[in-house]
């Protein structure tokens, strides 16, 4: 997952800065069934006003983020192929997210995809939903949280399990010294990746903390670290634009240090092309946005539950290195992955 920008909104209901970045797409119309107070289908209705069914997906992440950008692409196409009209809003403040989520139930549309990034946050307004009778997905974060949120189903990377295959992957590589940055103290996706690192990876895993919403200064807490000790041999990142910063502070601090991340956009691969970055995992964003929206069409339309209700569905985590990112840079290139 990745930290977008500062917020441009403030709360309230469904609000301008919300439907500035609402997304309304003219597909062709399509059924759907109603819903009951706990959320399960029934009857052959319309959409929340008897026509067209009506999404509202509410993310952390924010305008002009590459990483959020192929989210919202995913959920587009998924949206424009089953006949919805789909509304794409994003906040980093939990508690905004949150309102942003009871602005929906207010509107009374006919399904929300929501991120769980601060999941105690997002507990109030999806028990809301639930009691209003729409059904709430979730994808991209929260994969320890969705199940006791009451969320109909999951989409997304086991992050933990991500973060132990870098760590086996920085073995592999013969790594001594690996620096995790945490550029969102508290996201627990972000948080849960660097732990997973250290428990697998046999050599000396540390945390660094960095504000990123800063890139500036996400760049000189990389360099200073760096400079303060040559020990560290592997930078890991948990986004695209923060490996490509890494990548410059290694430079600015004279290091040895290889760059490795999470995630990636068109810019990153190119750098794994060039071996500026060792090796990307990719959560596969575009995906997670499409079957979120995919997933609740289907649910209302013919009663389908992903996973059983019970399974996540995983997208990640794939491993994008010199030997597959011609591959990957054709899908890239065009914003899907």
């Amino acid at each position: 997952m990745r930290t977008p920008p500062p917020p441009t909104h403030s709360p309230g209901p469904l609000r301008a800065a919300a439907l500035a970045a609402a997304v309304c797409l003219l597909a062709g119309g399509c059924s759907a069934l109603g819903g009951d107070e706990d959320g399960s289908a029934s009857g052959a209705a319309g959409g929340s006003g008897g026509g067209r069914m009506k999404v509202v997906m509410v993310t952390h992440g924010g305008e002009g983020d590459a990483f959020w950008d192929r989210v919202r692409k995913g959920a587009e196409a998924a949206a424009a192929k089953d006949g919805i009209d789909l509304t794409y809003a994003g906040d980093a403040d939990g508690a905004d997210q949150a309102d942003l989520v009871r602005d929906a139930v207010r509107d009374k549309v006919d399904g929300i995809a929501v991120t769980l990034a601060k999941p105690q946050a997002m507990k109030a307004p999806v028990a809301e939903a639930r009691a209003a009778g729409i059904p709430v997905v979730g994808l991209n974060s929260g994969m320890d949280a969705w199940r006791s949120a009451g969320l109909l189903e999951y989409f997304g990377q086991d992050e933990s399990v991500a973060g132990r295959a870098v760590g086996d992957k920085l073995d592999d590589l013969r790594a001594k010294h690996a620096l995790c940055v945490i550029h969102e103290r508290g996201n627990v996706a972000v948080e849960a990746r660097c732990a997973g690192v250290k428990k697998t990876f046999g050599g000396e895993t540390e945390m660094l903390y960095v504000e990123g919403t800063d890139m500036k200064a996400v760049g000189a807490a990389v360099t200073a670290r760096l400079r303060q000790d040559p020990s560290i041999d592997e930078v890991v990142t948990n986004g695209a634009a923060f490996a490509l910063t890494a990548v410059k502070s290694v430079a600015e601090a004279g290091s040895r240090a290889h760059v490795a991340t999470f995630d990636l956009d068109n810019d990153l691969v190119a750098a794994v092309k060039r071996g500026d970055v060792q090796f990307a995992v990719d959560q596969q964003p575009y995906l997670q946005g499409y079957l979120a929206v995919d997933a609740l069409w289907l649910y209302r339309t013919n009663g389908n539950v992903s996973g059983g209700g019970t399974e996540p569905v995983l997208t990640g985590p794939a491993f994008v290195t010199r030997t597959n990112a011609d591959t990957v840079a054709r899908f890239a290139a065009g914003g899907t992955r």
